[in-house]
C-alpha cells in the first residue's frame, strides 16, 4: 500500500478526562468526587497518589491547548466534571464551572478544534455514592437532569456529545472488582449500577436531543476482542460468556433494545435485572449519530470453573506488552471494528480511545524518544486503515492521551501521553511520538509505515 486509506476529514485527535488532568480539586466550586475519596484511601492508589493537583490543566489549559493546536489535533475528547458543574449530584450548576468550561470550549472552537465531549467519566459526585451510588437508579435520574443543564450550558459550544465513558469499568471495576471507585466488591450491586448506567446514557441522549439539537451524539464503548483458548466446547462457551459480559451487556441494548439472553440467564440467580423498569430499553436504544470504540485488549480465554463470575481465566499474553501487561496485537482492533459493523451497526464509527502506556525514559537532553509508542501507534493506525478498506465507515481516531495523566488506580507510574509531564513542576515536554503523530495527521496517514 502507498497511499492512505483514510478518507478526507479524518479526524485525528487526542483523549483527556478531568479527573485525570484537572486538578484544583478543591478550587473553582468543585466538590469531592468518588476518585477524591478512593485516592485518600491508604492502600487504595499506588504510591498514595491522588487526583489533587494531576496535570494542572485547570490552570494550564491555554498551554495545552497550544501544543494541540501546533500538532494540528483535528478534534479533542474531553470529559466536564460533574462534580464540578453540579457538585452535590443536583440542582443549578456551579457558574465558576460553567465559566471554565464555556472559556476552554470556545478556545478549542477559535483554534479550529472540534470537541468531543464526555459527560462522565467517572466521577461520580460522591454526595450521590452516599446514597448509594450506580446501583440505584436515582443516581440514573440524576444524570439526567445534569447532562440536561449541561446542554443548555455548553451546548452552542460542542460538537460532538458522549454521555458516558466505558459503562464496564464504571459497573465492574467500581463495584464488582473493587479496584477502581468507588471500591466495592458486590456483584449485584456491579450488575445493577451496569443497568443504571444504561438507563443513564438513554436519558442523557434524551436531554441532549432536546437542548442541544447541533451536536452529535455518540458513545464511548470499551470493546475486547475475546478469542477461546481452544475448541473444546467448555473453552468456546466460556469465551462466548466473557465476550457476553463484557462487550454484549452493553453493546446489545445499545443497538438491540434487549440484553443478551444468555447473560439475563446466566445472571438470573442475583435477581439484579429485576431493575430493568418497562421502557428501559427502548430508552436506552435510543437512535445515535456515532458510535464510539474504546480499545485496548485482547484475551484469550479457557474455561475455570472456579471463576464465579464468568467461568474463566485469561491465559498470559501471547506477544510482547505495554507498561501495563497488556498485550499488543494490532489485528484485534481491526477485528472489533470489523464485527461491531458487521453485527451491530452501520453508523460512522469513531475510535474515541487507543493507546499504550510505556517507561519513556527521558534522555539527558530532556527529550523523550518513546519509539515504542510510535511503533505501537503505527500498527493500530494502520489496523484502522485496513479496516476502512473493509468497509467500516470509520471517520476518526483519538490517541490516549493527549498528556501524561493521573492512571486511576496506578496513580502516575503508568504514561499514556504523546506529551510528557513532570508532575514536579509541571513542565511539558513533546514526546517522539507527537513529532511522529502531527506528521501523520499532516499526511492524512500517508506516513504510517505502510507495506
Amino acid at each position: 500500500m502507498t497511499t492512505s486509506p483514510f478518507p478526507d476529514g479524518f479526524l485525528w485527535g487526542a483523549s483527556t478526562a478531568a479527573y485525570q488532568i484537572e486538578g484544583a480539586a478543591a478550587e473553582g466550586g468543585r466538590g469531592p468526587s468518588i476518585w477524591d475519596t478512593f485516592a485518600a484511601t491508604p492502600g487504595k492508589v499506588k504510591d498514595g497518589d491522588t487526583g489533587e493537583t494531576a496535570c494542572d490543566h485547570y490552570h494550564r489549559w491555554r498551554e495545552d491547548f497550544r501544543i494541540a493546536a501546533d500538532l494540528g489535533l483535528k478534534a479533542y475528547r474531553l470529559s466536564v466534571s460533574w462534580s464540578r458543574l453540579q457538585p452535590s449530584g443536583r440542582g443549578g450548576l456551579n457558574p465558576e464551572a460553567v465559566a471554565f468550561y464555556r472559556e476552554l470550549l470556545a478556545d478549542l472552537r477559535a483554534k479550529g478544534i472540534r470537541s468531543a465531549v464526555t459527560l462522565y467519566h467517572w466521577d461520580l459526585p460522591q454526595p450521590l455514592e452516599d446514597e448509594g451510588g450506580w446501583p440505584e437508579r436515582s443516581v440514573a435520574e440524576c444524570f439526567g437532569d445534569y447532562a440536561a443543564r449541561t446542554a443548555r450550558a455548553l451546548g452552542d459550544l460542542v460538537d460532538e456529545w458522549i454521555p458516558i465513558n466505558e459503562a464496564w469499568c464504571a459497573a465492574f471495576l467500581g463495584y464488582h472488582a473493587g479496584v477502581h471507585a468507588p471500591g466495592r466488591q458486590d456483584r449485584t450491586a456491579a450488575l445493577r449500577a451496569a443497568h443504571h448506567l444504561n438507563v443513564a446514557h438513554g436519558l442523557a441522549v434524551a436531554a441532549l436531543r432536546e437542548h442541544a439539537p447541533a451536536g452529535r451524539i455518540g458513545s464511548a464503548v470499551i470493546l475486547t476482542d475475546i478469542e477461546a483458548a481452544s475448541d473444546r466446547p467448555e473453552d468456546v462457551a466460556a469465551a462466548r460468556l466473557s465476550d457476553g459480559g463484557g462487550n454484549r451487556l452493553f453493546l446489545d441494548p445499545l443497538f438491540r433494545g434487549s440484553y443478551p439472553e444468555d447473560m439475563l440467564a446466566h445472571f438470573a440467580p442475583t435477581g439484579a435485572f429485576d431493575a430493568v423498569r418497562p421502557g428501559d430499553m427502548e430508552l436506552i436504544a435510543a437512535p445515535l449519530d456515532f458510535v464510539g470504540v474504546n480499545h485496548y485488549h485482547r484475551f484469550v480465554v479457557e474455561a475455570d470453573p472456579s471463576d464465579a463470575h464468568l467461568g474463566n481465566r485469561a491465559l498470559p499474553p501471547q506477544h510482547a506488552v505495554t507498561g501495563f501487561g497488556w498485550e499488543i496485537h494490532p489485528e484485534s482492533l481491526r477485528r472489533v471494528l470489523r464485527r461491531l459493523a458487521g453485527e451491530y451497526t452501520d453508523l460512522p464509527v469513531y475510535i474515541t480511545e487507543s493507546g499504550a502506556s510505556f517507561e519513556d525514559a527521558v534522555s539527558a537532553d530532556g527529550s523523550v524518544d518513546d519509539t515504542d509508542r510510535v511503533d505501537y501507534l503505527d500498527g493500530y493506525m494502520r489496523a484502522a486503515g485496513r479496516a476502512i478498506e473493509d468497509g467500516v465507515d470509520l471517520r476518526g481516531y483519538f490517541v490516549w492521551s493527549l498528556l501524561d495523566n493521573f492512571e486511576w488506580a496506578e496513580g502516575y507510574s503508568k504514561r499514556f501521553g504523546l506529551v510528557r509531564v513532570d508532575y514536579d513542576t509541571q513542565r511539558r515536554t513533546l514526546k517522539r511520538s507527537a513529532h511522529w503523530y502531527r506528521d501523520v495527521i499532516a499526511t492524512n496517514g500517508a506516513a504510517l509505515a505502510w507495506p
